[in-house]
């Protein structure tokens, strides 16, 4: 980004919201990733969606690249500036704009986060139920498709956004939908941004689905004998239609770190956090219902939680597992990978990846949300030790494959950025062409964070 025309008429836009500080590049060119930093030329940071578009308009006529950055969380390099650019920071757009209680509805900025949103609904008898173990905007949540803990129950974030405001890459400013529950009016160009990793668009504005607290929760943590008896426990749940609210699976490896890194002492066995909710009747019946399958594969013990304080405790060590993972072994950096298959095929799944990690001598927990098929191994590496590192990266490799051999998908909830680019062939096969059709309508000059989620054709 040398054009001195170009930086003199940002900075004359934005002054003082425009950053070229080598630190504050390199800030916004790497993400929660092992994926080696690529700054940006330039960060910037607008208020307004006008002003995004504004932003856009001027790059557009330079023909600059544009990274949209929320909080600088994703998993699979979608930040990396591959050819420089600008970068466009969303923080400061931070304002809840309406919460409508009665339509059951909040609007917000893209840069407001998770756990804001959370802090304003608390005691309003309402929540937002996506909610990735990280404090990520709502505007990243959604470009990546994001879910969580939730989304057995209450579905990833291409469920629960009903309109997007966006800026398309001529600096043209649309929403995608009314605030209606539902229509068939047209192209559901929602979900079409919803997933698209910045590669359409910016996403300015949001408006989301609140749903309502249930009456009742129960918290429960239960050890099993095994990895599969967990799975086929979580399996038989879902498939008795149980509506459970959370179900998430931590193997012994990541039993031991949560316990050192939260002083904790539970069982260092496969294990399955649960949450139940809903009226004191319907949690009742939800809870015989899963320790009587839970009993049929060898569980023993249930520990309880109905306090709220303790409740979240509980997550919290759920929610904790990465820096957990981490601090096994210290320095390390985070693989972390999210296939997704068919319900029927997880324990055969995670069995068959067990045993590789076995062989292949990595340290690698695996925890999933396995309600939905959807399991992740953070596979501790070595960024200095080439090796090893190459041995993970073909663990992961081996890992997507028996995914997708099994009729699963490349990535359940991280998005693809660069680190699974070289799956989507193997995933999509014709359909990709599709996908750089829609690509080169909407960004004919390919400025939207080039080289992010479609390979080259």
């Amino acid at each position: 980004m040398d054009n001195l025309l170009f930086t003199q008429e940002l900075q004359t836009y934005l002054g003082e919201r425009i950053s070229r500080e080598p630190a504050v590049r390199d800030q916004h060119g790497v993400g929660f990733s092992y994926h080696e930093c690529q700054p940006p030329d330039a960060v910037v940071y607008p208020q307004t969606t006008e002003e995004i578009a504004e932003i856009v308009k001027i790059c557009a006529k330079y023909g600059v690249p544009i990274i949209p950055f929320g909080a600088g969380t994703s998993i699979e390099g979608h930040v990396l500036a591959l050819r420089g650019g600008v970068c466009i920071d969303l923080s400061l757009m931070n304002q809840i704009m309406e919460v409508n209680q009665a339509d059951m509805y909040v609007t917000v900025q893209a840069g407001v986060t998770r756990n804001q949103l959370d802090g304003l609904l608390e005691g309003s008898g309402f929540f937002f139920p996506i909610g990735p173990g990280v404090n990520a905007t709502l505007g990243g949540m959604a470009s990546t498709r994001a879910s969580g803990t939730n989304a057995v129950r209450y579905g990833t974030m291409k469920d629960n956004v009903i309109s997007l405001t966006v800026v398309l890459p001529d600096g043209k400013i649309i929403k995608t939908a009314s605030k209606a529950k539902k229509s068939s009016a047209g192209y559901d160009l929602t979900r079409l941004f919803v997933g698209a990793e910045g590669t359409l668009g910016v996403i300015s504005e949001l408006t989301l689905k609140l749903h309502s607290e249930p009456e009742t929760i129960y918290a429960a943590v239960c050890p099993f004998p095994s990895v599969e008896a967990a799975v086929n426990t979580a399996i038989k749940t879902i498939q008795k239609g149980v509506p459970i609210a959370k179900i998430e699976l931590l193997d012994d490896q990541m039993m031991r770190a949560i316990n050192r890194y939260s002083s904790l002492d539970y069982q260092e066995v496969p294990t399955l956090f649960l949450e139940f909710g809903g009226t004191a009747a319907e949690v009742e019946a939800q809870i015989l219902a899963v320790q009587q399958f839970a009993q049929e594969f060898g569980a023993e013990d249930f520990v309880w939680e109905k306090d709220e304080a303790n409740r979240k405790k509980l997550w919290r060590a759920r929610t904790d597992a990465a820096p957990a993972a981490l601090a096994l072994r210290p320095g390390s950096k985070l693989m972390s990978t999210d296939v997704c298959v068919p319900i029927s095929r997880l324990a055969q799944c995670i069995v068959e990846t067990q045993l590789d990690i076995q062989q292949t001598r990595i340290l690698a927990p695996i925890l999933g949300h396995v309600g939905d098929g959807n399991f992740h191994l953070t596979i501790l590496i070595d960024p200095d030790d080439f090796e090893s590192f190459e041995r993970a990266k073909a663990l992961n490799e081996r890992l997507v494959r028996r995914a997708l051999a099994m009729e699963g998908t490349c990535t359940g909830e991280h998005g693809v950025g660069v680190g699974k680019l070289a799956y989507m062939a193997l995933e999509h096969e014709g359909a990709l062409d599709v996908m750089r059709a829609i690509k080169q309508s909407i960004d004919p000059n390919n400025l939207m964070n080039p080289g992010k989620l479609l390979p080259a054709g």
